[in-house]
């Protein structure tokens, strides 16, 4: 029967995944020994605004070993309290055997309290190991790390900002000097003086985001010695209507008309969506910002269908069907399908909501983490959404919508269309209030496991007991670009099919995911070609790379070096 474009998406069950391996997730954080911690949203009856919207976490590799750790923000006090202190960061060291163990206190980070929102994680400084940024309600830190041990000099570093809310934020090289530049996404203007009223019944609940006034999102250039320099206005961040209207919750690079310049795109709340066109005008003089245009509007993602703005959360960026051309994913507020914007050629997006087959899936959710990421190893781009409520009394107000709501995974198709993925049973259909969402090969047996931050709950490990399916995991190091590869553009062939993915920080929602490439095989023995378009502008080619395996391509060099595959954990 033919569907018309705004009919339910098809949708397959665990036992029915139309020719696919058997995808399976399964709860491990307890096993894992992540069962301890706690976000703690600092609220205290008052229903301040800040409540609802930590926190983050995600993946990164602090001690060098190739293993992803995890970082989780705690979240903290919002008044001075007697009730305890906050852990502002949880740090665990991954174990290599599926276990995690807490690593807080030996890498610097213990005793840290303030109220904090989103990570992003690079090696900012180019000596070898990963720092990250942590946002927060009053100053942003930035950690540097020494060998394992973190130092915050957010001060020193320059990217320190006034007491501003912050929340996504990511390192990129706008530029294309080598050296990451930070891009850090602002919220509104709230102080405990500021805090509007609102009621339910007679009971103070959460106001949106409309009565308060937008803070312009700000842009950090790197002086290349482990400074930066605020840009924002020169870079063209702050501008007539943008610097007004930010209220940002979620940021990702991406290259849409390929180039080779990186581009922002911006999920606000309850405004137009942003994306920022790199102009590609690094300059000649030291210190010269480069220069970026927003196109939301002209380009067509600002708004939906009917020219309204909606409530952005989480957003991801990918090629996601055969055409080449990148498509955009927003999260939105229930009732509001989520975006999804395919770029059509000279700056343009087409509004593929309905026709993705994800909109009318989304309408009863409201969506805050979500990302692209190949689930299956079957060489296409799926998308985790990542779902929880922020009104605690919304099933009072709304027939069929939840305060906790369970994550769903679409699966492609392979042109673009998806199928959402309905398990009988497992962590995919466990109802959360979920905020942070990130993935990684934790585990490094090749599929893509995931972490999910509960607002005022628990974190989630989920690990990928996919049965079936090769894959070729790429890792980068850069020498004339950063260090990291971020930035860098990767296309692998199998025969016909085209893959295409990008290493980057930011995306999701308050998150980091590991830059590893992964790219899914199927039943494939072999990557035919691989290119590696370097963000300093040179290319590395290779071919004929064998199934099943990570590797590690250095800059320049024209080889690359084998990681070893050890075994899942517990044997399987």
């Amino acid at each position: 029967m033919a569907c018309s474009p705004d009919s339910p998406s098809d949708a397959v069950s665990g036992t029915e995944v139309q020719g696919r391996p058997a995808l399976a997730f399964t709860d491990v954080t307890a096993e894992a020994g992540l069962s301890a911690f706690r976000h703690n949203h600092g609220g205290f009856g008052q229903a301040w605004a800040p409540e609802i919207v930590g926190a983050g976490g995600g993946f990164l590799d602090y001690d060098g070993d190739d293993w992803p750790d995890i970082m989780l923000v705690g979240g903290g006090p919002l008044a001075e309290r007697s009730d305890g202190a906050v852990p502002a960061l949880w740090l665990y060291r991954n174990n290599g055997d599926g276990t995690f163990s807490l690593a807080t206190d030996e890498a610097g980070l213990g005793g840290r309290v303030e109220h904090g929102f989103g990570i992003a994680a690079a090696d900012y400084d180019n000596d070898g190991d990963e720092d990250f940024v942590l946002t927060t309600l009053q100053e942003n830190r930035l950690f540097r790390n020494e060998g394992g041990v973190f130092t915050e000099v957010g001060r020193q570093a320059g990217i320190a900002n006034d007491a501003e809310w912050s929340t996504s934020t990511l390192f990129f090289d706008a530029d294309r000097d080598g050296w990451l530049d930070l891009f850090t996404g602002n919220y509104v203007d709230w102080t405990p003086e500021k805090d509007l009223y609102c009621a339910f019944e007679g009971e103070k609940v959460y106001c949106t985001p409309e009565g308060y006034e937008g803070v312009a999102s700000r842009f950090f250039r790197s002086n290349g010695d482990g400074t930066f320099t605020d840009r924002t206005r020169e870079a063209g961040f702050a501008d007539g209507i943008e610097a007004r209207l930010d209220k940002t919750l979620g940021v990702a690079e991406l290259d849409f008309n390929n180039d080779g310049w990186p581009d922002l795109v911006v999920a606000n709340d309850t405004e137009r969506d942003l994306l920022y066109e790199n102009n590609g005008d690094p300059g000649s003089s030291p210190g010269q910002a480069p220069t970026f245009t927003e196109k939301g509007v002209s380009s067509g993602v600002a708004f939906d269908r009917h020219g309204k703005p909606r409530a952005g959360m989480g957003i991801d960026t990918g090629v996601i069907d055969s055409t080449g051309q990148t498509s955009i994913i927003v999260g939105n507020f229930s009732d509001e399908m989520a975006g999804v914007y395919r770029h059509t050629g000279g700056g343009l997006f087409i509004d593929r909501a309905a026709g993705s087959k994800i909109g009318h899936p989304s309408l009863r959710t409201l969506t805050f983490g979500l990302f692209l990421f190949d689930a299956d190893l079957d060489g296409d781009l799926d998308l985790l959404a990542a779902n929880g409520h922020v009104q605690t009394h919304i099933e009072r107000m709304l027939e069929g919508i939840t305060f906790r709501q369970p994550a769903q995974l679409y699966l492609n198709r392979g042109d673009g269309r998806f199928d959402e993925y309905l398990p009988e049973g497992g962590p995919l259909t466990q109802p959360l209030v979920a905020r942070g969402t990130a993935y990684a090969d934790y585990d490094r047996d090749g599929d893509l496991d995931v972490l999910i931050t509960e607002n005022n709950g628990p974190a989630h490990l989920w690990r990928n007991d996919l049965a079936g399916g090769r894959f070729l995991r790429v890792r980068l190091e850069g020498r004339q670009s950063n260090r990291d590869g971020i930035g860098a553009r990767l296309i692998a062939t199998v025969g016909a099919l085209q893959m295409e993915r990008r290493i980057r920080t930011g995306s999701s929602y308050l998150s980091q995911s590991e830059k590893v490439a992964t790219f899914g095989l199927g039943s494939a023995e072999k990557v035919d070609t691989l290119r590696v378009y370097w963000p300093g502008g040179s290319v590395d080619q290779f071919i004929k790379i064998g199934a099943n395996q990570e590797i590690r391509i250095l800059e320049g060099t024209g080889t690359f070096e084998q990681a070893p595959s050890p075994a899942k954990p517990g044997g399987v």
